[in-house]
């Protein structure tokens, strides 16, 4: 059928195998350039900053770690800066100069167990407010870092007292449309998801989806809460709409079963909020559109306002790899270039076509 022919399509542009184990790859903002952060075999952390030059990347920088690296973010500091903030295997956040990357800018014991996740906000021209970072552990905390505070979380979230902790699998930051509103998504290994408001130090919402969270991320951090999408363990995604918060029923959301192995994460495309991909435990990557309903919202027989739900459309599906593909990163910068690494110890650089047509 014709329409096909304007399906987007996902090409494999450089593959590049790594000698030790990719946890998070990330494109550096405005440049050609990616980093690769995990595990050496010996157990020491790894990072690696490549250029894509034509149809190669170019190693041009490895730095070796005492802790292996489990996720990194540029989101908290400025272009000028750039700076790479991570968590290790052992709790520790670290803002890392790449110029410089031999001592830390800034270092915090901030776990107790490894970190699993990491989002900065606030830096890069994205958000407004201070240039936090908020990190999830698997001791089941989540915390937020202002770096020009030393060793103390400017918020923790924990479980009270009486309650088991659960493991913190990912975590988000959304709504930072101005100086006051902000706010935390996390994803537990319960199946909890729980939102935190910043700016009232309040749990506002929580939902569980019935299996492990590996991932959740809004639309856009540095707007009025639009959409947040979860990933789980059993193949499944929710996408919430959480534009209308109902007083007992929460957002509104559709789910969809991508495929049978879990979902280890999403991204949206940073050129329109509505295309988002997922990559998957079975080495495959699906790309998604969200179609949003007639109505966004209606009201329920008592007059409160609650939301509706929108539809998901498969716009292409690829498998890549043998092994699953644990993190995701699309360019900020060309629409359509994305950078993805597997557990086959492979970055691959892909390119994904016609995103404009749709």
């Amino acid at each position: 059928s014709a329409p096909s022919l304007e399906r987007p399509q996902v090409v494999s542009h450089v593959q590049q195998s790594l000698s030790y184990t990719v946890f998070d790859c990330k494109w550096v903002p405005r440049s050609a350039r990616l980093l690769c952060l995990g595990s050496a075999a010996r157990g020491t952390g790894v990072v690696q900053l490549y250029e894509l030059r034509g149809a190669r990347l170019e190693l041009l920088r490895e730095i070796e770690k005492p802790k292996p690296i489990k996720c990194g973010t540029f989101g908290a500091t400025s272009l000028q800066q750039r700076y790479l903030a991570t968590g290790d295997f052992d709790g520790n956040l670290n803002i890392w100069n790449l110029e410089a990357p031999e001592i830390p800018v800034y270092s915090v014991k901030g776990h107790k167990e490894i970190i699993n996740s990491i989002d900065g906000v606030g830096g890069l021209g994205i958000g407004e407010g201070a240039p936090e970072i908020v990190t999830g552990s698997r001791d089941g905390t989540v915390k937020v870092w202002d770096p020009r505070q030393k060793d103390t979380p400017v918020a923790n979230m924990e479980p009270v007292q009486g309650e088991s902790k659960r493991d913190c699998w990912t975590v988000a930051f959304g709504n930072a449309y101005n100086q006051e509103e902000r706010v935390v998504c996390a994803g537990y290994d319960n199946g909890d998801i729980k939102l935190f408001d910043l700016k009232t130090m309040s749990l506002r919402w929580e939902n569980n989806i019935k299996n492990g969270v590996c991932s959740v991320e809004f639309d856009r951090k540095d707007i009025n809460m639009n959409k947040l999408v979860a990933t789980s363990l059993e193949g499944k995604f929710h996408v919430f709409d959480m534009r209308t918060q109902h007083p007992t029923k929460g957002f509104a959301s559709v789910s969809e079963k991508a495929q049978k192995s879990t979902i280890w994460q999403v991204r949206h495309l940073p050129q329109n909020r509505d295309i988002f991909m997922t990559s998957g435990g079975s080495g495959s990557l699906h790309l998604w559109k969200y179609e949003y309903p007639a109505q966004r919202s209606k009201k329920d027989s008592e007059g409160a306002e609650m939301g509706v739900a929108g539809s998901v459309t498969l716009l292409q599906n690829v498998t890549l790899s043998t092994q699953p593909i644990s993190s995701l990163d699309w360019s900020p910068d060309k629409k359509g270039l994305c950078v993805c690494g597997a557990f086959d110890q492979t970055v691959r650089v892909l390119i994904v076509t016609k995103l404009n047509k749709i």
